[in-house]
């Protein structure tokens, strides 16, 4: 055990000491915050107020459009289309729309001409709103029907799915979903970035002849237990540093950009639906979001963190010992290392989705896949997404799934280490893992 933690201290500092460690550590959280502190800057001061000059000599509004702070209609009846073509080259308007006298309300096309492009969600929401004040008023002409059946026939209905039994909660399936999307798709990435990083490592021994003379000294599964735990503890570390820079920056935003609200700003991103519906929509996300059990989420996020880590990372060091000097080799090794993963990314869709679905429920305790699919469900919570008993069961095999890979991996990286000039292949790996000692 002490030889595994001289193995592991060292790949440990020597990759902590490095510059690339350094300047990731603290350039992504430093890219994350720019990047996000760029979006609130834009979505306050980037975006131009559209305005829109309506010449209605038809008199189809009834002089009203819906607007708002970024798209206004401004009713000038009294111009000309020439005039008006004139005050939008001169920038007073953004473009125009002129409905000639003989144009009636079942007309199916209206031109709304702009100096400049208008962009796609402008358009749309142009189109939205004066085909939905043409509707009024078709509505309005027909005998017997007011303005206030109008809206009362207009009305959304709330739809609001309960459990059979129980108190009723609040819907979070959107909040959940994006969570658990999030959580699941980072532990896909980790299992690749630092996975390949231990196999890397090993070949990079291997190659310079360094394996022979740490064997020397070192058993081969000290070595390789070794250098798992230390690059799996600078994982662990270089991720808390992010979690902890990036919770500190966001702290500071509004020290920064005062008189800025983020969330408030936000909500005027384009590409996230109309303004009303989108303001309430954030307010319940945000809601939502703090519902979400995240001492649990967290805790089982390190813990699958580790256990998938080291998994996968034991397969990944026993690809490594099995290559020689050419790059390639290792490409068609690791096919059936990375195939569990990328499944497991496609199950996970499937179970942010539907947690509690067989497949996902298999997914979560299937150790190959149980990292990924596990923290899509867990976002959901417990019992509604996961229950008690499925999650223990998921570690335990998780526990035992690390252990298996780990001893098959010992058996392989102690011959295939020391193996030079042969291209092997998983047949001939494979009789290593399970040949007498």
């Amino acid at each position: 055990m002490n030889k595994i933690w001289i193995v592991a201290q060292r790949e440990f500092t020597s990759r902590v000491r490095k510059k690339t460690f350094l300047l990731s550590t603290i350039l992504l959280p430093l890219f994350i915050f720019v990047f996000y502190a760029l979006m609130i800057y834009f979505s306050v001061n980037g975006s131009d107020d559209v305005r829109i000059a309506v010449v209605d000599k038809a008199n189809l509004f009834g002089d009203s459009i819906k607007s708002d702070k970024e798209l206004q209609f401004k009713f000038l009846n009294d111009e000309t289309e020439g005039s008006i073509r004139t005050k939008v080259k001169n920038k007073e308007y953004s473009g125009y729309i002129y409905v000639p006298g003989s144009t009636s309300l079942e007309t199916d096309s209206l031109q709304v001409r702009a100096e400049k492009t208008l962009g796609l969600m402008t358009r749309e929401k142009i189109e939205k709103r004066v085909s939905s004040r043409l509707k009024e008023k078709r509505l309005l002409s027909l005998p017997a029907i007011t303005q206030k059946q109008i809206d009362s026939a207009q009305r959304d209905v709330g739809i609001k799915v309960t459990p059979l039994e129980g108190n009723e909660k609040k819907d979070k399936s959107a909040v959940s979903y994006a969570v658990g999307f999030a959580s699941g798709f980072l532990i896909y990435i980790i299992l690749f970035i630092y996975g390949t990083m231990v196999m890397r490592g090993v070949m990079e021994e291997k190659v310079s002849r360094i394996a022979e003379v740490i064997v020397s000294s070192v058993k081969p599964f000290q070595l390789m237990m070794g250098k798992i735990l230390g690059i799996g503890a600078v994982g662990l570390v270089q991720f808390l540093i992010w979690i902890v820079l990036v919770s500190v920056l966001m702290a500071l935003l509004p020290v920064l950009m005062p008189g800025v609200d983020p969330q408030q700003a936000m909500q005027q991103v384009p590409g996230n639906g109309m303004a009303q519906a989108q303001q309430s929509g954030v307010a319940v996300f945000m809601t939502h979001l703090s519902e979400i059990n995240f001492p649990l989420l967290i805790s089982c996020f390190i813990f699958y963190f580790l256990g998938g880590y080291l998994l996968y990372s034991s397969l990944f060091a026993a690809v490594g010992s099995s290559v020689n000097e050419d790059p390639q080799d290792a490409q068609s090794l690791l096919l059936p290392v990375t195939m569990p993963i990328v499944f497991s990314f496609v199950i996970m869709m499937k179970a942010v989705n539907d947690p509690t679905s067989g497949l996902a429920v298999f997914g979560s305790l299937f150790p190959l896949s149980s990292p990924i699919v596990m923290m899509a469900r867990l976002a959901h919570g417990i019992p509604s997404g996961v229950t008690i008993t499925e999650l223990l069961l998921s570690m335990l095999f998780l526990i035992l799934g690390f252990m298996l890979t780990t001893w098959v991996a010992a058996k392989i990286y102690r011959t295939g280490i020391l193996l030079y000039g042969k291209k092997v292949t998983w047949k001939e790996m494979w009789k290593w893992a399970f040949r007498k000692n």
